[in-house]
Parts: C-alpha cells; structure tokens; sequence
C-alpha cells in the first residue's frame, strides 16, 4: 500500500493569476506530488491548494510553494475577507492512506525546521503537532490577525515553536500542523455580511462569548460578503465531519435564515471532500425524504441538489472527492475491470490463476446480481406497489452482497499469487528461511480468508432470498431459480477451495477451528439454496 499525505496549504492570494499560476507549477512540478486542486477566492484574496504524495514528496511540494510565495507576495499590502497571519497562512498535513497522525505531525516539524531554515520566518504549530493547548486551534493563533502580528510576537507566551519571535512585514507568520481531514464549506445568503456573521455565531462551537457557546461541535464559522458573486455566506470549517456532518450544517443554517427571513441560495465546498461525508449526508435525506437508493452516483447527486453544490459553479464529484482522484487509477481490480470476453479467456490461459477461487466469487456475485434484478422488477411495478416497502429491505441485501463479491475475483487471484511469491523467496540462510516461512504462513492464511469471505456473504442473505421466492415477480422465477443455484455453485467453489488450502496450515487448533466452521457454512448453503428452489417450485401463479 502507498502512503500518501494530503497537504492543503493557504497562500494569501487570490486576485493574482500569475502569483497563484507560478505557486501551483512550483508544487505540482515536484516530483512525487499529485496537485489535485487549485481553489482561488477574490473577495479572500487567499487560494487553497490540495496535492498529495509521500510523505516526504508533500513535505518538499509544500516548501517549494514557499519558496515562490516568499518571492511573490507582500503582506504588508494584503486585504481580504478571511483572517490571515501570514503569506503562506496555513499549511496542514493530513493522513490518507498507509500514513497516521504521527507521520503527519512529523511532516510538520520537518516542514516547519526547514522553512525558517530558509526563510527565516516565524512558524507556529497547531492541532495535532501544537505544543501548548493556548494554541492549539487556528482561531487561537490567528486572534489579531496579520496586524496584531508585532505585538503577540513581543509575548513570551506567543513566542514562534520554530523560526525568530519578530515580524518579516512582506511574510507574517505561518502556521502548520497535523490534523483529521477537514471540510471548508460555505452556505450562500442573500443577505447582509453582518446577517451571515449572526448566523456564523449561533452555530459555531466558540459562539459569542465562554459564556454563549454556539450550537455545533467542532465547527468554525464566520460571516462575509462575497463581492463577486453579490451575496454573504456563513463560512465555516468543519473540524471533525464525524462530530458534525455536513447536512447539519447546512440544515442549522437554514433554520436560522428562516427565522431571519432570509434566502439560502445553495452552498459550496472549498476544494476537496471526503467520500464518507457525502455519503453520510446522502443516508440523511434518504431517511429524511423516505427515498430509496443504491447506487453511489446517484447518491452523490443527490447531495449535490440538496445542497445547492452547483450554484456557484460546477461542482463535478470526479474531481472534488478525494477518493475518486486518489484511487482513480486503480478502483477496480485488473479482472473486475475485464470483459466477459477478456476474463474467460484469461481463465482458459496456461496460467493457475485466476482459477476456480476467482470464477466461484464471480458466480456467487452473479447470484446476487440476478436476485437484485428480480427485487428490481418487483419494486416501483404498479402491479406489486403493495410489496415496495418490503423490496426496500431486501434489494439493498442483494445488492450489497453484489458488491461485496465482485471484488474477491481479484482478493483470490492476489492472493494464490501472493503465496506463490513466498514460496519462491530464498532460503539458503536461517534468516531467509524464517523470513519464507512467516511469509508463506500470512499468505496461505489469506488464500483460506477470501474464500471464507465468499461463503459467509453468501449465507447472509438466504433469510431475504427465501422471503423475495414467496412474494417477488412470478415472471423472473427462473432468474431466481438460476440465481439461486449460482450462489450456492459460488459458495461450494469457494468451500472447495478452502479445503484444498487448509490442510497446509501447521497449527492444528486453527486447522481444525476452520474445518468446523467451513462444515457448517456449507450445510447452510446447500439447505438455504434447497429452501429457496422449493418455494419457487411450489408456487402457482
């Protein structure tokens, strides 16, 4: 697995095409980084940056954006919108991918030695890398802004973690540190600034005053006006979408317009966003609307409409989910990805694999497919609207166990491969031969776990697939009936499978632990298959 870390740095410009255009080429040149977005705001003048990459790629992108700031902006000339304490204003490290927050923390502290190394700036820590809990917050170390900058730097208390405690005019301040993926989000108003700022403190978890907190954990929020776009916005940072999601926001937010009499006019997100949190919204207004979807588009799209995500401009998923750009290039497996023409002939090649463990998970994976279909063509027909409520339960356990399957065609061919690999390492010295057989061990475990995996997915959903037999649509009986027969094909593969492999592990009680759970996972499909052909054959319609 890759590790990758998300850098999102704020560079105090975003009126200068150039100055923004040569920060983005310093960055995205850097070998090992992936820029992957560009947000510029006139009314911020400020422009969010997102690249990702190794950890040291991210670490040397983030310094050469520096380096091309250092050289091209002033902030003693500096207006905005959004408060500010330096020309490179925030540069946060976040964990994608085979990376933790220790890792990210460690980027930090790398990036900010070398940047006063260079530089000679004042670098302030926060979130996880903070130092001291008076300043562990951007709003903590931000209060005063880029004005105030002289005098706090006077303070003991305020004295920089890295770097001199005395003010460069043309640079300010920087801030870096660890933290959790943020969300930047903006809700529209047609409104005054000052209207969005009462909102800005009703919801934020700061609120007026100690003694008037705000309505939402883990949230930031101020009010502007946004000159070329002619209205004001509630802007808020979203510290910890799992504390507070985005529909809360957005719902809290217009509740406190209504009451105001104001119009919301859509909203919009600040470069990029996490899949899980657009999901998570998605269940909310599938709930909220009593609506019934699967796939994830269209769940996407969703959220997009009730959001208002378009409003200020296309908001295309493609590009904005972190995920969809990160895992772009392998979100399917290589045989997932095959035609059906491809992978048979890929089966028939003078190759072990993929072989029977793969074709056995895209047999019970067609299994599911077909019961999906059948819960399809029974859902939304006049004929049967007295069964929607009932498909609404069980279509999403097919096609979960649909989407569950298919990627074990690859999970089984990785893995044979994988142990093959071990078996071929070499073994002339003790330590080689430790190291074969501690490998061989871990991969042969994984040759039993997938096909473990088939079987129990597959078993999990006899209790609906006999329910969808009694009251599905009669016309796709034999769709069931060879639906039916394809799991419990996949599943008896999948057993076979197991068996072959498990004789080789040397532990007698996990062999023997297997053996017994895999027997009663096969009287369970065999029984669940018989039940459900058996009520297909008795009915009469």
């Amino acid at each position: 697995m890759s590790r990758i870390v998300e850098c999102v740095p704020n560079f105090s410009e975003g009126r200068q095409k150039e100055v923004i255009e040569a920060i983005a080429t310093a960055i995205g040149s850097t070998a090992g980084c992936n820029l992957l977005d560009v947000d510029p705001g006139i009314s911020t003048n400020r422009t969010v940056y997102t690249f990702v990459g190794s950890p040291e790629s991210v670490v040397e992108g983030a310094l050469n954006g520096a380096r091309v700031a250092f050289q091209l902006i002033d902030m003693s000339r500096h207006s905005g919108e959004h408060p500010r304490l330096g020309a490179l204003d925030v540069c946060p490290f976040i964990p994608v991918q085979g990376v933790d927050m220790l890792d990210c923390i460690e980027c930090s502290k790398q990036f900010a030695s070398r940047l006063t190394s260079e530089l000679q700036v004042s670098v302030y820590l926060y979130g996880a890398s903070a130092t001291q809990e008076h300043r562990k917050t951007l709003p903590q170390i931000r209060a005063g802004e880029y004005e105030g900058l002289q005098e706090k730097l006077a303070k003991p208390e305020w004295a920089p973690d890295y770097g001199p405690a005395m003010l460069m005019p043309t640079w300010g301040a920087t801030v870096t540190g660890a933290r959790k993926v943020l969300i930047a989000y903006n809700v529209n108003l047609l409104a005054t600034k000052e209207q969005a700022h009462r909102i800005a403190l009703n919801i934020r978890e700061q609120g007026r005053r100690d003694t008037e907190p705000g309505r939402l954990q883990n949230v930031q929020a101020i009010g502007w006006y946004l000159e070329e776009a002619n209205i004001a916005q509630v802007s808020i940072n979203l510290t910890d979408p799992d504390v507070t999601p985005l529909h809360s926001v957005y719902q809290e937010c217009c509740n406190d317009a209504k009451e105001l009499d104001l119009a919301v006019v859509g909203s919009q997100i600040v470069g990029l966003v996490p899949l899980a949190a657009m999901l998570e919204t998605a269940e909310y207004y599938l709930q909220y609307e009593n609506l019934f979807i699967l796939e994830e588009d269209q769940k996407i799209r969703l959220v997009i409409d009730r959001l208002g995500l378009n409003s200020l401009g296309n908001f295309n998923p493609k590009e904005r989910i972190i995920e969809y750009i990160v895992n772009e290039a392998d979100e399917d497996g290589p045989l997932e990805s095959m035609s059906v023409k491809d992978f048979v002939l890929t089966v028939a090649g003078r190759t072990p694999s993929p072989g029977g463990g793969s074709v056995s998970a895209l047999v019970a994976s067609l299994g599911a497919s077909l019961s999906t279909m059948m819960g399809f063509l029974t859902y939304g027909n006049r004929k049967f609207s007295h069964l929607d409520s009932e498909m609404r339960l069980l279509i999403p356990q097919f096609y979960s166990a649909m989407k569950k399957l298919t990627p074990m065609v690859d999970a089984d061919a990785a893995a044979f491969n994988r142990y093959m690999s071990a078996m071929k390492l070499p073994k002339s010295t003790e330590e080689e031969l430790q190291f074969r057989e501690k490998m061989m061990k871990e991969t042969l475990m994984m040759c039993v776990k997938v096909p473990i995996t088939v079987i129990k997915t597959v078993n999990n959903v006899w209790p609906a697939l006999k329910k969808l037999a009694e009251i599905g649509n009669f016309s796709c009986k034999s769709d069931l009936q060879v639906g039916a027969k394809c799991m419990e094909t996949g599943a008896w593969g999948a057993y076979q499978n197991i068996m072959t492999n498990v004789d080789s592990i040397q532990d007698d009680d996990i062999k023997a632990e297997i053996k017994a759970d895999v027997e009663r996972e096969l009287k369970e499909f065999q029984d669940g298959c018989q039940s459900v052909l058996s009520i297909l054959d008795d009915r009469k319609e």
